[in-house]
């Protein structure tokens, strides 16, 4: 028996001690009388267990594990219960009477390992947090008791403002140690029926049963806010940084965990785009679409393989003759179930995850074989304009395409427009210059869209070899009532006239506009007025049948017919 395990006791059939040995006695810190039933070493909530488990040793004439709790001295230790059936050892019982034998092994260390790894899997390593897998039992949880009672409560995403600039600047350690107090700061203001959570860099997640109104969540707020104003004391750095909080609140907004958060998350980015330093309840109304649908995005790549993305023209045309002069190429998403997607919605994803630059080369390409077609039509020379996204003008391969799409085409670099607008120059004027001079030596002329909405910068247009400025609609649409609008439209064609640009006029849309801006030297126009974007074969019909030729002089109307 003494070498048997941590625990070793010979038992009666009925399950009383008989004998122990010393290493038991010795773990369980007091002497063990003979009679005493083995249920009664351990904890209350674990005698049941043990009382069945010699009741099925009897029963099965084998062995039975079972796990139990006994009371060794101060404290109680988990044990691995063996309980096996032996013949007597009393010469006096009969032949086939038996006795029962149970070896412990102490599970402490195990469970204590176990115990561990649970807090590990759902706790935050840094903070002692929760973390999402915790947070979205918890959250369950609350949702239970919120649909039992009726009443609501909320969900608050809490992103440190500024934080960046600790990693940055003083180092991933002291960031963390910021983390950490920032961590307790939070938990010391929320109620013990609040969880805290950290959800991933410096951002927190607190789930607030029972806070519903606009009265409750506005003092919590406050209070998550006010937690994080105080100056952090981190290895002799004094760092001041703050919070932005945003609020979903069940069941108004959502009614499962995951959306709830998303939603929360959504008006945490709201309050950091508007200001920071501030809370902001998630609504509907205020937020814009996702930047980033996946589903969307999956469905973006399929469109490319079934040829769903379409190339739409709208007419470029003297503003004086109101000839057809070129045509911007637009480009269009007809969805088979979603219908026509707007280009707001599928253009920033396809910047974000590389697919405009195939779609870009595409377009361009398209684009110049489609002018030859137009020209062919017209009988004359026309000009295309294709719009160059960021992501395409940075691409070390934008200058192959170009050559490509010019080679292929046959297409004389001065018919092709490159629009590009002037936050894409600014952002590195440097190799902006560098690419704007490759792209002059084939030809290609440079326009710079929506002039004045960006940078605004006039020294670009002395350093870069641009050749076109398009006026953006925002100018255009209360012309010509609008004196101040009036007054940027004449500076941009004054500023125009004297460095030798030709000036388009985006968003004309009315008769007067046309005329005010015709007067004013504007050299083209582009809009409802004078043609919506439209497929190419209703341009070409356009161009066939000469739909501005009655508004021209005779003589000129003459010449082109």
């Amino acid at each position: 028996m003494e070498a048997l395990g941590d625990v070793a006791l010979r038992l009666d059939a009925s399950g009383l001690v008989r004998a122990a040995s010393q290493r038991t006695l010795r773990l369980l810190g007091a002497p063990v009388a003979a009679g005493t039933p083995l249920a009664a070493l351990a904890l209350d909530v674990d005698q049941a267990a043990l009382r069945n488990a010699v009741v099925d040793a009897n029963a099965r004439a084998e062995p039975v594990t079972v796990e139990a709790r006994l009371r060794c001295g101060e404290r109680d230790t988990w044990f691995e219960l063996r309980i096996t059936p032996i013949p007597a050892c009393t010469p006096a019982q009969p032949a086939d009477a038996h006795e029962l034998l149970a070896v412990g092994r102490d599970m402490s260390a195990q469970r204590a390992t176990e115990q561990h790894l649970r807090h590990l899997a759902t706790h935050d390593a840094l903070t002692e947090l929760p973390n999402r897998l915790l947070l979205s039992d918890r959250i369950r949880m609350v949702i239970a008791n919120a649909r039992r009672s009726g009443q609501g409560f909320s969900i608050a995403s809490i992103g440190l403002d500024g934080f960046k600039k600790v990693n940055d600047g003083l180092g991933h350690p002291v960031g963390d140690a910021v983390l950490r107090v920032a961590a307790a700061r939070l938990r010391k203001t929320l109620r013990d029926s609040d969880t805290l959570a950290r959800v991933g860099g410096d951002e927190f997640v607190a789930v607030l049963p029972g806070t519903a109104t606009p009265e409750q969540i506005k003092l919590v707020s406050g209070r998550l806010m006010a937690a994080l104003q105080s100056p952090f004391e981190v290895d002799s750095h004094t760092i001041y940084l703050g919070a932005s909080v945003g609020v979903s609140i069940y069941p108004e907004h959502a009614e499962d965990e995951v959306r709830l958060v998303a939603l929360a998350d959504t008006a945490m980015g709201r309050a950091k785009e508007t200001g920071k330093g501030r809370t902001v309840v998630y609504s509907v109304r205020e937020s814009s679409p996702p930047q980033h649908d996946i589903s969307l995005e999956a469905a973006m790549f399929h469109a490319v393989r079934e040829g769903e993305f379409l190339l739409y023209y709208q007419p470029i045309v003297a503003a004086r003759t109101r000839q057809i002069e070129g045509f911007e190429t637009l480009m269009r998403w007809k969805h088979p179930t979603l219908g026509m997607v707007p280009p707001v919605r599928f253009i920033p994803i396809a910047e974000t995850n590389g697919l405009i630059n195939m779609l870009g080369a595409w377009a361009l390409k398209a684009a110049c074989v489609q002018l030859r077609q137009f020209e062919d039509i017209a009988r004359r020379p026309l000009y295309i304009s294709v719009n160059i996204s960021p992501r395409q003008f940075r691409s070390d391969r934008f200058l192959d395409v170009l050559d490509d799409a010019l080679a292929f085409s046959g297409t004389p670099g001065e018919r092709l427009v490159l629009e590009i607008t002037e936050g894409t120059l600014m952002v590195d004027p440097v190799h902006a210059e560098a690419i704007l001079g490759k792209m002059a030596e084939r030809r290609a002329r440079i326009a710079i869209d929506d002039f004045g909405t960006g940078y605004s910068s006039l020294a670009y247009l002395k350093r870069f070899p641009i050749s076109v400025l398009k006026i953006d609609r925002a100018f255009i649409k209360d012309l010509p009532a609008a004196e101040k609008d009036g007054a940027i439209c004449n500076a941009v064609l004054d500023l125009a006239k004297h460095l030798d640009l030709s000036v388009v006029a985006e968003g004309v849309e009315t008769e007067e506009q046309l005329e005010y801006v015709a007067s004013r030297g504007c050299d083209y126009v582009q809009g409802y007025l004078t043609g919506k974007p439209m497929p190419a074969h209703v341009a070409m019909a356009a161009l066939k049948e000469n739909l501005y030729a009655e508004l021209l002089p005779d003589e000129l109307r003459a010449g082109i017919l």
